[in-house]
């Protein structure tokens, strides 16, 4: 360990303490993330790390990863932490360690310090070691946040003490000691002295003094109770260490005259001067009065206050105000400075001089990094002056104040009026909406350079960012200034490149005009819905608040914008809640639409003194006077509580506001229709509503008199618990019961209080997360639960879970099975609940899943609610499956065309999105902002994906370029070779998909049957050294694939504008699908031996070409049976090879193609989708019977199958000649992604080819590319190119030339965990493995895919990882090489560390020990690691390895 820097001491302790362990990384590389690699090699402690991304949202991340200790690592800077401080109240009482590195200013961190219930500081390394273990102690047994702030260097540092890692973990977790008065033993200053009396002063008198002259301040109970703890946890940690530590350490007089409290880091502390005393906090909160006191001693008459905060933008710094509020009842004079660095015995003694010649203002010692003079503007009142600081230290350069005083020298006195400022946003917006509209103009010009199309089209979609509209825009306007025409469109862009970024606009409202403005400008600004924050401050003190109109207070314009309905309004007061404050700055920047910020700064003059401005706040904020809260009504959308209130007292005429507003939000909740009209007056409509409501609620009391209201309450993220939920629902309602049904999220929690019986039915997300949709729910639950509040005394609840018990086969994992359901079950009780039903637990791991503990459970709630005796005598409503959607689609139509017209979302019908996978199309959204977006109240970022029916998987270099040019008009900027040999587009946003189709036929391609219940693009092996024959197999491939595409003409009516003849007299007609088109999706592959390129055995029908003595295609033998797709945890799901059956010849082979189809078609499971494909239907009707329904169709029988041979299935990469004299090139693409990044030009390399090229691609199942059919004249062209863009670099190990991939994160809605962004980064860990053993060139054929539907093929690979949760993924070994047999499960749950600590001498063993020509699946086998599987049936079978390797669940 480095002994210059703290950061490897505090990244060790969070490792070793930890479950989770956070981190921010930066530009340049995390300072933490090279620590937690070593200690991931070194360390038996195994947390999970989880690397949150530049820029990223930690807070979010924190929230997601919950744990028994959660460390976050970090360097603080101002983006980071106010990200951060939007979540503290979340997480301030979670055991979350914020450990926080500084480089010499503390003005950002301490932001953090009212908002966390402990902060601690660290001056030194050894310091921040033992801080760091303090801290987490501190936040496991008390279940609370720590902030521990240290700093980046540390100068001089001498050697850090380590604890061992042995004694780390019993430390912390050894029982909690009780927090009781502990003696005063040289180490630790205890609160209140020993023995309970004042100091340790057995008199009792205060501070020990027997004339009680001096009194010693009552502690907050809160505060006091928080450091009897933190109290406790030091006197472990100092037992443990065997060094002194204390929270507030003294040195110098002991019978000082001055004392000078050091917040920063500072050699000044050990100085010898006369008179001086020295305190140096290593607590900063909570600091309780009593502690602040006993620190200052009787002979001091002056105490000041040096804080290293070099850009704190308050008047007076945080622990200075604390101080003043501590010592007011005793005559010393406190005084506040900044602590600079290198601070010299002699400027203290100057600092001595000038307090005694009664200076004043504010000290400064040592030197401030970057001070700078301030500028000349028109005066601003000082203490204002607090909030136009704190507006530019979190928006910087994004800050636009409309009425700013440094307009007033340019245009006038004006440039501060309320009706200026709102005239300048309009103005700004409307300047803007013209830059918007110029750039849309822009784009449509089809002579625009293609990288400045690209940069217009991604500044439009990103123009309200903050970061990317800023990014985007400046180079916007470097391309355009460089144009050497410019259009008169372009000119005008140039004069409005101003309005590039998203700015964050503000007027500030002081008092010299405000009152204007809260009696006309502010209506006005309200009633103008711009996108504009008002900041008003109220000067008005406490005591004066007589003197003031009260029918003209500041404050009350609260109310007015409240009752607008659609008005972001705060009240904060900076010296009462300065993270508040920020908080509610932050939430009014992000609310699209009006936002007034009320703040309160009560100051009579200029000259007013800390003390008088502090007590004004506080009394008003006491009192009510001035109450604390933020409105967001984005949160009523969402069915969250709009109103926060952040301190304890309240205004009357606010609380009969929110009163009313409680009862509205309820009743606009339960009928939508009538929202509109409650933020008004109750029109005729709505009274005609309320009597018909009434009439029909009489009716329902009638026919319901007995029977209690029943709420069903579901989360669900994949559907299931829905379903249930559902169900439940009409099954109550067929019993009498009045019910309703709603997600967790819908109902607030206040409103959960009135409800009497309710029943609860969740399912299990990731690690025993809570799904989704119920995720407020939970966090509203844990935060009411902590209190220890009973607040559901009329609730009767039953619970009702939804796991799978095997899914963490580990003991040590085994609390994940259900784990939502279970403690929804025991926080209900312990709110007060009453539970009328035990807690019901499905598991899918039973015989009918989920269903048989449904079963015990479901009969409990109705003899609980009285009506287990009443007869049902009604059939339950079938449930919608995919099998109705597509009967009641009309051929496919749905409501796609409408759906398309719709701007009000970005998504399609749920429906219809499963008719669009017909169409090729699949919606998504970016699931890496998911989470954010939800915050922010606003509708996923839905995008669909796109994918190409390309038979054969042949384009010419004029289709090439077309659909490089969709990627860039339509997409995302990319497209994907996928493992079904065809394009695929990703990020299409809604109004861009009838284009993109569009332009895709116009290239003379389609996306009909791409995806969906059909027969799919057809793929055949790509064989460059055989022309004629891949000439012939590709024909076969268009053939068979044209022969089975669907007939419907909705795709040409919806996507290219083809009407249906009038009065329909053309009718649909399917004559090998029928109107329900198959149970499942089906796909087709053609192989040509030896090369199994295409996997042609993961198929539902395969045909491998039989190639006569004379090089003719004679025919195929004729594959069945074959699927990728699995349910994790779902036995009755399994992968399955496909069964050879006989030989046709090429004539026959469309025929034999299509009656296959159809006897899936009539016998496939259309009941349980998850068993609907063709290999389930073959295991249960069997082989030989299948077999015979197919000839039984055919009318003639299928010849014997002829010998064949495979010997592999990856690509031969490199250069060949075909027969024809023609070249090809086949070049590696990391899993299929056509994009452009340092070093792999990829997509502009293959652009510039296609314009030249006059052959062929060719894109292969293992998701690379062909250059084919080049001639000898080209040939030289092509080479440079490929060498230009470094495409012809194969100098890649055998490993990762075989790998493969799919997409899942961010847009895949099926992922569970990363794939296509993570296999690469494994392949380099594993690759070291593998040279090490001498193996570079050898071909492991890895594959990874994100969930278990089997993309990538990876039940076929010899070694394979599927996706079970975040990081987490179950690992298979013994695939055949060439495709011939299913691998197995080896370990049902690995991480990375796992997964290199078993391949390590795995790998090596195999080196050593294969024989000649044997390949690592086969080894594998013989080796004893695990069984070979024989059939899909058996896949289970011996699953978890094989005898000393075996780990059964």
């Amino acid at each position: 360990m480095s002994p210059q820097v703290a950061v490897p001491a505090v990244a060790r302790i969070g490792y070793l303490a930890s479950d989770v362990v956070l981190y921010a990384q930066q530009p340049s590389g995390s300072a933490f993330s090279e620590t937690y690699a070593l200690l991931s090699k070194a360390s038996s402690h195994s947390p999970r790390v989880i690397p949150v991304p530049y820029g990223g949202d930690a807070g979010s991340s924190i929230v997601r990863n919950p744990s028994n200790l959660t460390t976050f690592s970090g360097v603080a800077t101002s983006q980071l932490l106010n990200r951060l401080l939007v979540h503290l109240a979340d997480l301030s009482h979670q055991p979350v360690v914020l450990h926080l590195a500084v480089e010499d200013d503390l003005s950002d961190v301490l932001l953090l310090r009212s908002a966390v219930p402990y902060f601690l500081l660290s001056q030194t390394a050894q310091e921040a070691h033992d801080n760091a273990l303090l801290a987490s102690r501190l936040a496991r047994v008390e279940k609370k946040a720590v902030v521990h702030a240290f700093y980046l260097s540390q100068d001089n540092a001498s050697s850090i003490e380590d604890v061992p890692e042995d004694k780390i973990l019993p430390f912390l977790l050894a029982k909690k000691h009780p927090s009781s008065n502990p003696s005063t033993n040289g180490h630790v200053t205890p609160l209140n002295g020993a023995n309970g009396h004042a100091n340790g002063h057995a008199n009792g008198h205060a501070n020990g003094h027997a004339n009680g002259t001096l009194s010693t301040p009552i502690d907050d109970p809160t505060s006091a109770q928080l450091f009897k703890a933190y109290d406790a946890v030091l006197l472990e940690t100092v037992a443990l260490l065997r060094r002194p530590k204390r929270a507030l350490s003294s040195s110098g007089a002991p019978d000082a005259h001055t004392v000078i409290f050091l917040v920063g880091r500072s050699e000044i502390a050990t100085a010898a001067i006369h008179g001086v005393a020295f305190v140096t906090p290593s607590l900063l909160s909570p600091l309780p009065p009593s502690k602040l006191v006993s620190a200052v001693p009787p002979s001091a008459n002056n105490v000041i206050v040096l804080e290293q905060v070099f850009k704190w933008s308050t008047k007076w710094t945080p622990l200075y105000l604390d101080l003043v509020s501590a010592i007011q009842s005793r005559p010393v004079r406190v005084h506040d400075g900044i602590l600079g660095e290198n601070v010299s015995d002699v400027e203290i003694l100057k600092l001595l001089q000038k307090i005694e010649s009664g200076e004043a203002s504010r000290f400064q010692l040592g030197v401030i990094p970057g001070q700078s003079t301030p500028s000349s503007t028109p005066h601003v009142p000082k203490q204002e002056a607090a909030y136009t600081k704190i507006l530019e230290h979190i928006f910087k350069d994004r800050l636009d104040v409309a009425n700013s005083p440094t307009l007033v020298a340019t245009q006038g006195e004006i440039a501060t009026t309320p009706e200026f400022a709102l005239g300048r946003v309009r103005g700004q917006v409307d300047a803007r909406q013209e830059l918007v509209s110029l750039v849309e103009g822009l784009i449509e010009n089809p002579t625009l350079e293609p990288s400045l199309h690209s940069l217009l089209s991604q500044w439009l979609l990103a123009k309200d960012d903050p970061t990317k509209s800023s990014r985007f825009g400046a180079e916007i306007v470097n391309q355009l200034t460089q144009l050497s025409s410019s259009s008169p469109s372009i000119r005008r862009a140039l004069d409005l490149a101003k309005h590039f970024p998203a700015l964050s606009k503000w007027i500030i409202g002081s008092d010299a005009w405000s009152y204007d403005l809260g009696a006309s400008g502010l209506h006005h600004a309200i009633a103008s819905g711009l996108d504009i924050n008002i900041l008003i401050l109220d000067t008005l003190p406490y005591s004066s608040r007589t003197s003031g109109d009260p029918q003209r207070r500041k404050q009350d314009v609260g109310l007015y914008a409240m009752n607008h309905g659609d008005v972001y309004v705060a009240s904060v007061a900076v010296f009462s809640s300065y993270a508040q404050v920020l908080q509610a700055i932050v939430e009014a920047d992000r609310f699209k639409g009006p936002s007034v910020v009320l703040a309160y700064l009560p100051y009579s003059s200029e000259s007013s003194q800390a003390l008088e401005v502090l007590k004004e706040t506080k009394l008003a904020v006491d009192a009510g006077y001035w109450p604390l809260y933020r409105w967001n009504p984005s949160k009523d959308a969402k069915g969250e509580e709009p109103f926060s209130l952040d301190s304890d007292a309240i205004k009357n005429d606010l609380r009969q506001f929110l009163d009313r507003q409680n009862h509205l939000s309820q009743l606009t909740r339960s009928t939508p229709a009538i929202a509109a009209e409650l933020v008004s007056n109750l029109g005729d409509t709505i009274r005609e509503a309320r009597k018909k409501r009434a009439q029909q609620s009489y009716n329902d009391l009638l026919s319901n008199l007995d029977a209690p209201p029943l709420l069903v309450l579901y989360a669900s993220d994949g559907g299931a618990a829905e379903k249930k939920a559902k169900r439940l629902v009409n099954r109550a309602k067929a019993r009498g019961l009045p019910t309703t049904i709603a997600t967790f999220d819908a109902l607030t929690f206040e409103g959960l209080k009135d409800e009497e019986h309710v029943v609860f039915v969740t399912s299990t997300a990731g690690q025993g997360e809570p799904p989704q949709n119920g995720r407020n729910f939970f966090k509203a639950l844990n935060a009411a639960a902590l209190r220890e509040e009973k607040v559901f005394s009329n609730l009767k609840f039953s619970v009702f879970g939804m796991g799978d018990s095997h899914y963490w086969p580990r003991a040590e994992d085994a609390h994940y099975y259900n784990k939502p359901a279970k403690e929804l079950d025991a926080r209900l009780e312990k709110l007060g609940g009453e539970r009328v039903a035990d807690l019901g637990l499905g598991d899918d791991q039973d015989a009918d899943g989920a269903e048989t503990g449904y079963k015990i459970w479901e009969p409990k709630i109705w003899k609980a609610l009285s009506v287990d005796s009443v007869e049902v005598t009604e059939a339950e409503p079938e449930p919608i499956t995919n099998e109705h959607i597509k009967a009641a689609s009309g051929f496919l139509r749905g409501t796609i065309a409408e759906g398309l017209e719709d701007a009000s979302t970005g998504a399609l019908a749920a429906s219809d999105t499963q008719l669009t996978k017909f169409h090729g199309i699949y919606q998504q959204d970016d699931r890496d902002i998911r989470d954010e977006r939800q915050a922010q109240g606003v509708e996923p970022a839905y995008s669909f994906m796109i994918r190409v029916r390309m038979p054969g998987g042949v384009c010419t270099p004029s289709q090439w370029l077309d659909m490089d040019q969709i990627a860039d008009e339509h997409g995302n900027g990319t497209f994907k070779i996928t493992t079904r040999a065809t394009f695929q587009f990703h990020g299409v946003i809604k109004r861009h998909l009838k284009p993109a189709i569009q332009d895709i036929n116009r290239a003379l391609l389609d996306t009909l049957a791409a995806c969906g219940d059909v027969n799919r693009n057809v793929i055949c092996s790509s064989i460059p050294t055989l022309s004629k024959l891949h000439r012939q197999v590709f024909e076969f491939s268009k053939e068979v694939s044209e022969h089975l595409i669907p007939q419907t003409s909705a795709y040409h009516e919806i996507w290219l504008d083809k009407k249906l003849v009038a009065g329909d007299a053309v009718k649909d007609f399917e004559p090998i699908y029928g109107e329900f088109y198959l149970p499942r999706k089906f796909k087709v592959a053609v192989a040509v031996p030896p090369t199994n390129d295409v996997d042609v055995f993961a198929n539902d029908l395969g045909f491998i070409a039989i190639v006569g003595p004379n090089g003719e295609l004679e025919g195929f033998n004729v594959s069945i049976g074959g699927g990728m797709g699995v349910t994790h945890g779902n036995k009755k799901t399994y992968p399955r090879a496909g069964s050879v059956i006989g030989f046709c010849t090429v004539e026959q082979g469309k025929y034999v193609a299509e009656k296959i189809m159809i006897v899936q078609r009539d016998n496939g499971n259309r009941a349980d989708r998850k068993n609907a494909r063709l290999k389930y239907t073959i295991d249960r009707m069997g082989l030989d019977v299948y077999k015979a329904e197919v000839e039984k169709l055919l009318g003639y029988p299928l010849q014997p199958a002829r010998a064949y041979a495979f010997d592999r299935n990856i690509d031969d990469f490199g250069w060949h000649t075909g027969e024809d004299g023609r070249h090809h090139y086949t070049m590696f693409v990391e899993n299929g992604r056509i994009q452009d990044e340092p070093g792999r030009e990829f997509k502009a390399g293959l652009k510039e080819i296609a314009k030249i090229h006059k052959g062929t691609f060719r894109l292969t199942a293992n998701q690379h590319l062909l250059i084919s059919d080049i001639p000898n004249e080209e040939l030289p062209r092509i080479k440079g190119l490929l060498a230009k863009y470094r495409m012809d670099n194969l100098e890649f190990s055998g490993l990762r030339l075989s790998s493969s991939a799919c997409v899942a994160f961010p847009t895949c809605g099926l992922a569970m965990a990363e794939s296509e962004r993570y296999l690469p980064i494994l392949i380099d860990k594993v690759e070291k493995i593998v040279e090490e053993a001498g193996l570079r060139h050898d071909s492991i054929v890895m594959r990874m895919t994100g969930c278990p539907n089997g993309c990538a093929r990876p039940y076929l690979a010899e070694v394979a990882f599927v996706g079970k949760a975040p990081g987490s993924y179950a690992m298979l070994l013994g695939g055949g090489y060439y495709g011939q047999r299913l691998n197995k499960i080896y370990r049902e749950s690995v991480t990375e560390p796992e997964i290199l600590s078993i391949l390590t001498p795995m790998i090596k063993r195999y080196a050593l020990e294969r024989n000649e020509g044997e390949r690592f699946g086969d080894w594998t086998i013989r080796a004893g690691f695990i069984a070979p599987t024989t059939e899909g049936r058996l896949w289970y079978d011996r699953m978890g390895g094989e005898g000393e390797h075996r780990i059964v669940a």
